[in-house]
């Protein structure tokens, strides 16, 4: 195979994708297009139809997941979108530890009748392929935000399908880099950009990827009619983010790593979360005080709800009144950024001594 045939890496693409053509004096970048209406007769037409710089970020995060890329403003907003593909009155099934965004959406729904949720624990196929039995929609986090745990997408993708189901993938921890739930057969995959992608913690968007055409004319009517579109301004930075994620995500991860054979080395940690890969680590302390100490005893990190940017931060997650009660009190969850890995130990080291075993 040469070098002008073969495929090129998801690394590079994350780079080359979504650029302007190649001409004398284009430039280099997609620029922000700060316009509410286009001429007529064209594409754009108005500004909550479509903006090229939307475009330009949709075209990079299509290419990596393998679909059509709907952008939003928010991951919420994404999240929503998904949901109103549920008829009234139809059963997601949903994993029993997820972001406490998508529960609350969910129990809101509920709570008014539009739709049903079957809780699950999606390490438990069987059960998983069982509840969507009925359903319209498994909604799946792999790996599930805090617990970390994972899911065999491919064979719940199966058992949906045959009982007539869709399949959505919340891949924000993940990012297309590590796993590209499409290729497992999902039907859609959601990520708060605000996270990894864009990764600077400096905006908030959110994103769905289909490669169902049907499906992304649907989602793309939801974002259209409910005005949920993201500003061009913030998509320019999320596509500048993107353009970095896998040094970001290498350097991350590598550091994760090391620090989690430090922390399962240490008495005063109790437990230690890690999928093997990625840079979210969920600690468990012996009780929600020494949690809390642990957050207020650290000076490097930084105490904050969110995750995924340059910066580490970390969070007891149980001070949220919507994380499920199977969380354990005492579990911090830490998002590993791209400081110095001795430098963060040194930080989180001092703090646990100071809680005691």
């Amino acid at each position: 195979m040469d070098a002008d045939s073969r495929p090129l890496h998801f690394t590079t693409r994350a780079v080359t994708a979504g650029r302007p053509a190649a001409v004398p004096d284009a430039p280099l970048n997609t620029p922000v297009v700060l316009a509410s209406t286009y001429g007529s007769f064209g594409e754009l037409e108005y500004g909550r139809y479509a903006n090229p710089t939307w475009t330009a970020f949709e075209d990079v995060l299509g290419d990596l997941e393998g679909g059509t890329c709907i952008s939003f403003a928010s991951g919420m907003a994404a999240i929503g979108a998904v949901l109103d593909l549920v008829p009234t009155g139809g059963t997601v099934v949903a994993p029993r530890h997820s972001y406490t965004g998508t529960v609350a959406r969910l129990q809101e729904l509920e709570a008014r009748g539009a739709l049903r949720t079957a809780w699950v624990d999606i390490t438990d196929t069987a059960a998983v392929v069982e509840a969507a039995r009925g359903a319209a929609l498994v909604w799946l986090e792999s790996p599930t935000n805090p617990a970390l745990e994972l899911a065999d997408i491919a064979a719940i993708v199966r058992g949906a399908h045959a009982v007539d189901a869709l399949v959505a993938v919340d891949n924000t921890f993940a990012t297309p880099l590590l796993q590209r739930p499409i290729e497992h057969g999902a039907d859609l995959v959601v990520h708060s950009v605000t996270k990894y992608l864009a990764g600077h913690s400096d905006l908030l968007m959110g994103a769905v990827v289909t490669a169902d055409a049907d499906l992304a004319a649907r989602v793309t009517g939801s974002r259209t009619l409910g005005g949920a579109t993201p500003s061009a301004f913030e998509a320019f930075l999320a596509l500048r983010g993107v353009r970095t994620l896998a040094v970001r995500l290498e350097r991350a991860q590598a550091t994760a790593q090391r620090l989690v054979r430090r922390l399962e080395a240490h008495g005063g940690v109790a437990e230690v979360r890690y999928p093997g890969f990625g840079a979210i680590v969920s600690v468990v302390l012996r009780d929600a005080a020494a949690a809390d100490a642990l957050v207020h005893g650290v000076q490097l990190w930084r105490a904050a709800t969110s995750l995924g940017g340059v910066e580490s931060t970390l969070e007891r997650r149980r001070r949220w009144s919507s994380e499920a009660p199977t969380i354990p009190e005492g579990l911090v969850r830490l998002s590993v950024g791209l400081e110095d890995t001795n430098d963060l130990w040194d930080d989180l080291a001092q703090a646990l001594d100071a809680v005691g075993a």
